[in-house]
């Protein structure tokens, strides 16, 4: 959820040649899928096609090109398109082609190379010009992103599996987002040995959240090779498994029916979530008539694209869905799910407590589960700040709780103190991206 729209108050429930560099790509500014696209998928250039090629070990890149967009971070001194093999999060044991970006900082290249943060970006949508290695950035992300590369980190950073590349987007799922997280970083590292070292911090924002957050809990089985120090996570949106002892018991959680959200983000989980789970059943079956039309508009369009269209069309969330909506979500809740809070190295979560978008429930109930299963968790909450106004300000916050993980130094937990959230506040106004 990477801009405003209420997603859920809580949330439980190619020009290149293959391993080779290309000329200098720009994505067009406004680019559409070919209408009628199966999964959103088109509109991209050759450069992210995998047809008649024979997919790589995971965690091995296929091609990469510079790439030249204006809605790049101030202080990007080198971009770097890629396409790389990953495990399929929806079929384990088969390789998947995910696509992403590597961005360098300015100046000379440390000893070892530039450590990283690996970004995990939040909400853009379902079709594949979504992809943010095609379309670049917000401002609010670009501006995110500066703080970070003027640190001297590098940046590698997933479209994640299905969001650029053929197929349906597993929207929200941790695993087929943690595998992208974990194999991009194995590809990078492999491809640029002296540029990246492998020191590396998984920072997400909203959907990007629970992307780090499954990578960080997926990495000690699935890529213990790679030095993760800690996960930052803004505007959290994941869900932990909670024994039934556990010392502190979720609070309720509302609007995880797709008929309670935002008529965006609920058909963004259908015809992304839902039908990376079904994909032998056409999501259509369970559309009214309004629901195929916006379903289209899924398939071409990005995030605020949807916000439009709904405003225009006047279209809610209930009108979208038939009777047979319960039947095709039947047990999707568990692959939401991470199986514990057990995060083996420190987390920093950062919360804005006008947080109308993920809500502050929900972060709450991440954090209890972290805390109570003996993770590592510094919760940072800011009076006032919304779901993107808070990502920016938190840099005060995150970026000294990194140069500690850095430096090897121990990172005091917040668990002691763990409260309660109140009701949502209201934002402040005349702070930026606080809306």
């Amino acid at each position: 959820m990477s801009d405003p729209r209420s997603f859920l108050v809580s949330f439980l429930a190619c020009c290149a040649t293959a391993i080779g560099t290309s000329a200098l790509a720009a994505a067009p500014a406004t680019p559409l899928p070919p209408a009628g696209s199966p999964y959103g998928d088109g509109g991209v250039s050759a450069f992210y096609e995998t047809d008649g090629v024979t997919l790589p070990a995971p965690g091995t890149m296929i091609r990469t090109e510079e790439l030249n967009t204006p809605h790049l971070p101030d202080g990007t001194a080198r971009a770097i398109r890629t396409l790389y093999s990953a495990t399929d999060g929806m079929a384990e044991g088969t390789p998947v082609a995910v696509s992403g970006q590597i961005l360098l900082p300015p100046g000379k290249v440390p000893r070892h190379g530039w450590p990283i943060i690996a970004w995990e970006h939040g909400t853009t949508g379902v079709a594949d010009v979504c992809a943010p290695s095609w379309r670049g950035y917000s401002s609010r992300d670009r501006a995110y992103l500066a703080h970070w590369l003027a640190a001297g980190f590098a940046i590698v950073a997933t479209d994640y599996q299905g969001l650029g590349t053929k197929g349906p987007h597993p929207y929200l799922l941790y695993r087929p987002e943690g595998y992208s997280v974990l194999a991009g970083l194995q590809a990078a590292l492999k491809q640029f040995p002296t540029l990246l070292r492998n020191r590396i911090v998984l920072v997400g924002q909203s959907q990007g959240s629970g992307a780090a957050l499954g990578a960080a809990w997926l990495a000690p089985a699935h890529a213990p090779e790679l030095d993760i120090l800690g996960v930052v996570a803004t505007g959290v949106v994941a869900d932990f498994h909670v024994p039934a002892n556990a010392a502190h018991n979720p609070i309720p959680a509302v609007y995880t029916d797709p008929t309670q959200m935002d008529s965006a983000f609920a058909m963004l989980r259908v015809e992304g979530t839902d039908q990376s789970l079904n994909p032998t059943r056409d999501a259509s079956t369970v559309l009214t008539p309004t629901g195929r039309d916006y379903a289209r508009q899924a398939h071409m369009s990005c995030l605020h694209g949807l916000f439009d269209y709904a405003a225009k069309k006047h279209i809610s969330s209930p009108a979208l869905f038939n009777a047979k909506l319960a039947d095709y979500e039947k047990d999707h809740d568990a692959a939401f799910q991470i199986p514990d809070g057990h995060i083996s190295v420190p987390v920093f979560v950062g919360t804005g407590l006008a947080d109308g978008e993920a809500g502050t429930a929900g972060q709450y109930n991440a954090v209890a589960a972290m805390c109570d299963a003996g993770t590592t968790v510094s919760w940072h909450e800011y009076a006032g700040l919304t779901h993107n106004g808070a990502v920016n300000v938190s840099v005060r916050d995150s970026l000294p709780f990194v140069k500690r993980l850095m430096k090897g130094k121990h990172i005091a937990s917040t668990c002691a103190t763990l409260a309660l959230p109140g009701p949502i506040q209201q934002a402040t106004p005349g702070i930026p991206w606080n809306n």
